[in-house]
């Protein structure tokens, strides 16, 4: 009789050129995202470590237990948070932060309406949009209102969205956080992690959301949109399609931003690009 330990390092069976293309038919329809050639090795070791978990030992049975009714729903949403979480951290892209910074303070000067809304799609395990908090609350700090602000953040992974909501992180994830800001918004561990102050986290609302699904989305008139490292994993046209109800989701005014390469040549007439060469931001007319 094999051990455990034998078992899981036994490989799983070669994944076939039939059952990659079904792996690569599935992902793309149910959640957009495209798994090129380059990008098997990602997909077999991923759903290799899973099928040794449940005693699976061919891709064709695992596919079949994934699409079967309300259990296979179930496996999906498992087998998901093991493709979709990404490495991330805290202010990903500075340069975008800094647009981000001065529009607030220009949306500041020009005198405080309703609460600011800002949304984070594909916000994985939360460090931008607490990123996004910080950066509002900082802008907000000092005037009359400094609670005026609320983030929402969506993602398609409940694991990364579990750990959006517990708000802790490891030092790393924490590197381009100045000494001042993770004193003000931060508090240290017993295990060397950093928790997000209670009063910021309550700014702070995560929910699950597929960007394919973006016209049942109930956030509309938002004024600061960050889109960043998700389009990658779309094809062309379907990175302009989110990008088109992204638009359409902005309040007039509003500030749309994307990851620098993640699209090109994407125009939306309600749309003017942000003079800035190191970012890729928009602003809605009006």
């Amino acid at each position: 009789m094999q051990s455990a330990g034998v078992w899981a390092l036994r490989p799983v069976a070669d994944m076939s050129q039939a059952d990659f293309h079904d792996w690569q038919t599935l992902l793309e329809a149910r959640i957009g995202v495209v798994i090129s050639e380059q990008r098997r090795a990602f997909l077999q070791t991923n759903l290799s470590a899973r099928m040794r978990e449940l005693g699976v030992t061919d891709y064709a049975s695992y596919y079949r237990q994934v699409t079967d009714g309300p259990r296979g729903a179930v496996e999906w949403s498992t087998l998901l948070d093991r493709l979709t979480v990404q490495e991330t951290r805290f202010f990903r892209h500075p340069p975008s932060f800094e647009v981000l910074s001065q529009y607030l303070q220009e949306r500041l000067a020009a005198g405080l309406g309703k609460p600011w809304e800002l949304w984070s799609v594909g916000c994985s395990s939360g460090e931008e949009p607490y990123s996004l908090a910080i950066q509002a609350a900082e802008v907000l700090q000092g005037s009359e209102l400094p609670e005026h602000f609320a983030v929402t953040g969506t993602d398609i992974s409940q694991g990364a969205l579990s750990k959006a909501r517990e708000a802790c992180y490891s030092a790393r994830r924490l590197e381009q956080v100045s000494d001042e800001l993770r004193e003000r918004y931060f508090l240290a561990q017993a295990d060397g992690r950093f928790k997000v102050v209670p009063s910021l986290a309550a700014r702070v609302c995560c929910a699950k959301l597929n960007v394919l699904e973006l016209a049942k989305a109930p956030m509309s008139g938002m004024d600061v949109i960050f889109c960043q490292n998700l389009l990658i994993y779309f094809r062309r046209w379907r990175r302009r399609d989110i990008l088109n109800r992204l638009a359409e989701s902005l309040a007039p005014g509003g500030l749309l931003v994307v990851g620098v390469g993640e699209v090109a040549g994407w125009q939306h007439p309600q749309l003017v690009p942000v003079a800035d060469e190191r970012v890729l931001a928009f602003t809605r007319k009006g």
